[in-house]
């Protein structure tokens, strides 16, 4: 699929910071869009979906077990 997109944190690490939420988020905003900053009209519509993207993540990091019955922790 996308070659460029790069793995922000191995999947074994316990704890995801905020850092790594937000930049994951912004990377595949970036990634769909095509914009690496969005013309001033389009970051209201940008920032939205980063925020989204970021508060899915969080999600799912929050719900993932990892091998050994760990969780895959909060974003904190």
């Amino acid at each position: 699929m996308c070659r460029s997109i790069k793995t922000l944190r191995e999947p074994y690490v316990p704890e995801v910071t905020p850092a790594d939420v937000e930049a994951a988020a912004l990377q595949y905003v970036r990634k769909i869009s095509g914009f690496r900053r969005p013309a001033a009209h389009n970051a209201a519509a940008f920032d939205a979906a980063v925020a989204a993207v970021a508060a899915a993540t969080a999600t799912l990091l929050s719900e993932l077990e990892v091998r050994g019955g760990r969780s895959a922790g909060p974003a904190r």
